[in-house]
């Protein structure tokens, strides 16, 4: 695969390095804006400086991920399309249901192999709760909880133009229950507060949110989300069903526990999703070059891209309008 990489920001390098080190992608080329981040890790990598335009126009270019600031995500996912590019394209796609449909209708038009970056899917972790939920090792699965913190809140003019917590960094948490559940969700109760810092209060947003969601059987998901955690990254996930429990627990360099005298002591979590993520990074791009190579579906599409935003839509109403919604009022 002949890839080009949109955005040469923290996820690009992030990017950048996965694809380098995949035995069947080439990075051909950096497209950024900003001019200086392009050259650097275009230099980096032993890849050419590409304008957006370039990207889309080059015959030998086979694939392009987006990594770009979120606002133009769509823009370039339609161009891609067009151009018959394979597209790995961070979240979301976009910050509002409609203009997230309309590049939905682009790829319908267009079919191309495109997978989005929901990474968490690719975590071994995870994936070893999902096969374990789906085999029956708990029974039928009763209860879904996930705690998501972050270890420092983001400056406050980040916030402004993510969109917000819920479709910010809640929406990974809404991609895996569904995901996990793997079943309709019927309703969405949302709460929160900013307790943490003041300026993301002021800039209209919330840094503490828990939501539970309701599926078509009954079954109760609840998430937690915090910007705050003073240990490090926080991420865990509990599936209680009618035979036993699994649980994802927090990474960290070695996993070591000391027992003593003075009591037990384990390593703080890893800091952030950098660290944290770094192995489902890898395997989210193997996942992209079968897709790519076997022309079948990624595990994480544009689909399920509109259906966490829904969810992220369903809770900001929720919490604004303080009752629960339903979500086939999400349209």
């Amino acid at each position: 695969m002949r890839l080009a990489l949109i955005g040469a920001g923290r996820i690009g390098k992030v990017h950048a390095q996965t694809i380098d080190a995949h035995p069947e992608v080439t990075l051909v080329g950096v497209a950024d804006f900003h001019a200086p981040a392009a050259e650097a890790l275009a230099a980096q990598y032993g890849a050419r400086i590409l304008s957006t335009d370039a990207v889309f126009e080059e015959a030998n270019i086979d694939a392009v991920l987006i990594a770009s600031s979120t606002p133009t995500h769509a823009d370039y996912l339609e161009q891609a399309a067009r151009a018959g590019k394979a597209i790995l394209c961070e979240k979301p796609i976009a910050l509002d249901l409609a203009r997230t449909r309309d590049a939905l209708q682009v790829l319908e038009s267009h079919p191309v192999i495109c997978a989005l970056g929901f990474n968490r899917r690719h975590d071994p972790q995870f994936a070893a709760l999902k096969k374990a939920v789906v085999e029956g090792r708990i029974g039928s699965l009763e209860t879904l909880s996930i705690i998501s913190r972050d270890p420092a809140p983001p400056p406050a003019e980040y916030v402004l133009a993510s969109g917000g917590l819920f479709r910010d960094m809640m929406i990974h948490d809404f991609d895996m229950v569904r995901w996990l559940v793997d079943e309709p969700i019927t309703y969405v109760q949302a709460t929160g507060s900013c307790l943490i810092d003041p300026a993301i209060g002021e800039a209209g947003d919330i840094d503490t949110a828990m939501v539970t969601l309701t599926t078509a059987s009954g079954r109760l998901c609840h998430i937690s989300n915090s910007r705050r955690a003073c240990y490090g990254y926080d991420q865990r996930v509990e599936a209680f069903g009618s035979a036993g429990m699994l649980q994802v627990q927090n990474e960290s360099d070695t996993r070591l526990r000391f027992t003593g005298e003075p009591g037990q002591v384990e390593e703080k979590p890893h800091w952030f999703f950098l660290e944290r993520y770094a192995t489902a990074y890898r395997i989210e791009i193997d996942d992209f070059v079968r897709a790519w190579r076997e022309r079948s579906a990624p595990l994480a599409g544009a689909q399920d891209g509109l259906e966490a935003l829904r969810l992220a839509e369903a809770a900001e109403r929720s919490l604004h309008e303080g009752r629960r919604i339903a979500l086939d009022d999400i349209h």
